[in-house]
């Protein structure tokens, strides 16, 4: 039976600014959903609520796994009960070398009870694995050589992404704007590479603005975000709908939370 990620009434703030309003969301290993909504709706916010970052709050509601409460873990424990989250601007780490990391990163995440200072995995072992994922992805083997993202183009930094995902193998994936800043090629080449890996074993949320990462990856939930909350839900149909006219005609259908987005535009520029 296949694990379900559950948020129920989420209430998120940052800082003493409410973002989040009561999201929520179901999402089952094996489906693929769509996160769309304007700027400053609350879809980053979520991501990292979900993924644990700790300048994020809950205020109210539950985040869980299979029934269990994961409120108050911390990302380390999250990612090890099977979560993974693709920043949409991934952090540079100059002086760690991409194979070491992932090394690091997938002996804690398939060890849970790893203690630090204690023997990862074999390194042969790793080396080939991580050798067929790469050819996997069309990836050069250097890439494995360099130093995390330093001097990596953004499409490259997106790919680093894809890889760590691909290593890691997650029951739960959010991928936050993973398209942003890239290209058509580079764009193409990322979608790509997460639809080889997305499977029954594996839920995933793509947070996005366009329409360019779910032609690859069709989503078979689509939802919308307006002021903090998901305020409609479709199959992907909705996603080429938003692509095609904006969010003229949600704002529309839903005034409530319309009148909630342009009142906090205001604030921010006040």
């Amino acid at each position: 039976m296949s694990l379900k990620l559950k948020i129920e009434n989420l209430h998120v703030r940052v800082g003493e600014t409410p973002i989040l309003k009561g999201v929520n969301l179901e999402i089952a290993q094996g489906e693929i959903h769509a996160l769309m909504g304007p700027n400053g709706s609350g879809k980053s916010t979520l991501a990292y609520a979900l993924m644990g970052h700790p300048k994020y709050e809950i205020t109210e509601g539950t985040i869980s796994i299979d029934g269990t409460n994961i409120n108050d873990l911390d990302p380390c424990e999250r990612a090890r009960l099977g979560m993974f989250l693709a920043f949409q601007y991934p952090v540079t780490i100059p002086g760690v070398k991409v194979a070491d990391f992932l090394r690091l990163a997938v002996s804690n995440v398939r060890h849970p009870e790893r203690k630090e200072g204690e023997s990862l995995i074999s390194m042969r072992e790793f080396r080939t694995e991580l050798r067929e994922t790469m050819k996997q992805l069309n990836m050069d083997a250097e890439f494995a050589r360099r130093y995390l993202n330093d001097g990596f183009s953004g499409g490259e930094k997106k790919r680093m992404e894809i890889l760590q995902l691909a290593m890691l193998k997650p029951k739960f994936a959010l991928l936050d704007e993973t398209d942003s800043g890239l290209d058509s090629d580079a764009v193409r080449v990322v979608s790509e590479g997460l639809a080889k890996l997305s499977g029954p074993e594996m839920g995933v949320l793509i947070i996005t603005h366009h329409e360019r990462l779910l032609e690859y990856n069709k989503p078979d939930f689509t939802h919308v975000m307006l002021a903090g909350k998901i305020v409609e839900t479709g199959d992907a149909s909705l996603a080429h709908e938003l692509h095609a006219h904006g969010y003229a005609e949600v704002r529309k259908r839903h005034p409530e939370e319309a009148a909630q987005e342009e009142e906090q535009q205001q604030e921010a520029t006040v």
